[in-house]
């Protein structure tokens, strides 16, 4: 996968990708990144990226110029479009699902705003994806691009230690996750449940089912209602409501 990231900041961007799973995984040649300043690319002599709205109104607007001539610099000499994301509150949710979708593509670019908003013609002409990382306002697209960003390349085969560690991520099964618990066993008379030093796998696997099922229940219940569970899964359901 390659991420091309068009940003008047890429200060704040830079140190996250070399950080942590996400330098890891460009050690391990899983991904690699491009940070664009678009205000490089404006044609005025003040490489001015913002104006005042039309109609009137508090704050500034980014204008198209910059932006578009950023993303066809970027993109000339691909076969294939990227798919083009705008971080904006009134973006679509982001959640897991989205997560796993963008793993699958070889190709992503965000763009991050900044300012009152951006000029209507690129979301209409640029953009195949918007995406809000929650309802509340940034005063950038950096920190929510960086969320997106993170979430996907974790997906990308091999990047985490353990296979198995994304697919029983909350919500990646449409559920919360279950407890964990470390060493010590008794800590300051704080005991791991029994069931998890047993050594019987069946019996530590059904009790993490109903332990996720529980703090689904008791935390996010309306995820229930987009779920479909399996007769044994409902009958520990019920019995949790009961």
């Amino acid at each position: 996968m390659h991420i091309d990231v068009l940003t008047l900041f890429p200060e704040m961007i830079s140190g996250v990708f070399n950080s942590s799973i996400l330098k890891k995984a460009q050690d391990k040649n899983k991904f690699s990144y491009n940070l664009v300043n678009f205000r490089e690319y404006a044609d005025n002599k003040h490489k001015k990226v913002d104006d005042y709205p039309y109609g009137g109104g508090a704050g500034m607007v980014l204008t198209p110029q910059p932006v578009f001539d950023a993303v066809e610099a970027v993109t000339k000499d691909k076969a294939k479009k990227p798919r083009i994301i705008l971080m904006c509150p009134q973006g679509e949710p982001y959640n897991q699902k989205k997560a796993e979708e963008l793993a699958q593509e070889e190709h992503l670019m965000f763009i991050c705003g900044h300012y009152e908003g951006y000029d209507e013609r690129i979301r209409e002409n640029l953009v195949t994806d918007e995406i809000s990382i929650g309802d509340y306002v940034l005063t950038g697209g950096e920190l929510g691009a960086m969320v997106v960003i993170d979430s996907v390349v974790r997906l990308l085969p091999d990047v985490l230690g353990n296979k198995e560690s994304a697919p029983e991520d909350s919500f990646s099964s449409g559920l919360l996750e279950h407890p964990h618990y470390t060493r010590p066993a008794d800590f300051r008379g704080m005991k791991v449940p029994d069931v998890l030093l047993s050594g019987d796998h069946a019996k530590i696997e059904a009790w993490r089912k109903r332990e996720s099922l529980k703090r689904t229940y008791e935390r996010r219940r309306e995820l229930l209602d987009q779920q479909t569970l399996l007769e044994d899964e409902q009958e520990i359901l019920n019995q949790i409501k009961k």
